[in-house]
């Protein structure tokens, strides 16, 4: 009697039956993996951040574009270097051994910036579907292993054939624990979620502008 009065996590984790310890146990590891995906693409967008301020000081601080380009490197690290640098080399390849250009530079440098943008998206969303396969599924599955708490509670009554609370409500609660493990998980990662997203695209957004910018600056160059 004394055990079933203890109603600490542990403790009802300990008295649930197999199949609700399982959900309970996916749960958690659920959200451990939904705060490190958190922490690793915060950590991430910080970065990106603070380097695209870093190049964006440098690209519009007057030097020549061929010698930031020669400082960089055709394989740069920072991510709004690697746009940069594909439309450089792809300005660079479109010269022709007398200096004159080959027709279509501009837009095979618009496109070699889209792909180079593109690439910097997928790895800077890397990660996301987790929190929100997580934030959509967690309730339920948490629901599922309070449903089955439930049901064997109801079970240990008939067979006990006793509606005294002190024994209904053991079950009860070890059961509502899957529920609220569930949502533990799911709130955090709908909420990190969307800010996540936002940020993302933000980054992304700002990619694209200086893209439109540095592609306008080589479209004089190609027009004189």
């Amino acid at each position: 009697m004394e055990h079933a009065s203890d109603f600490t996590m542990w403790a009802l984790f300990a008295r649930a039956t197999l199949i609700v310890k399982f959900v309970m146990v996916m749960l958690v590891l659920a959200s451990v993996w939904c705060w490190a995906v958190i922490i690793d693409k915060a950590i991430q967008y910080r970065r990106a951040r603070r380097e695209a301020a870093a190049f964006d000081r440098a690209f519009w601080s007057g030097e020549p574009l061929d010698q930031l380009f020669e400082e960089i490197g055709p394989a740069p690290t920072g991510q709004s270097e690697k746009i940069f640098a594909a439309g450089m080399l792809e300005w660079r390849r479109s010269h022709r051994q007398d200096g004159g250009l080959i027709a279509g530079a501009q837009a095979r440098i618009d496109r070699s910036m889209d792909v180079a943008i593109a690439k910097e998206a997928s790895r800077l969303q890397k990660g996301l579907p987790v929190l929100a396969t997580v934030g959509s599924t967690a309730p339920f599955v948490g629901l599922f292993g309070t449903v089955w708490g439930i049901m064997n509670a109801f079970i240990e009554i008939a067979e006990q054939q006793n509606t005294n609370l002190a024994v209904v409500a053991p079950g009860i609660a070890e059961a509502l624990l899957a529920t609220g493990l569930g949502l533990l998980a799911a709130i955090p990662a709908v909420i990190y979620y969307n800010k996540l997203s936002a940020d993302s695209d933000r980054i992304v957004g700002n990619y694209e502008a200086f893209a439109d910018e540095f592609a306008t600056i080589l479209s004089r160059q190609l027009d004189s």
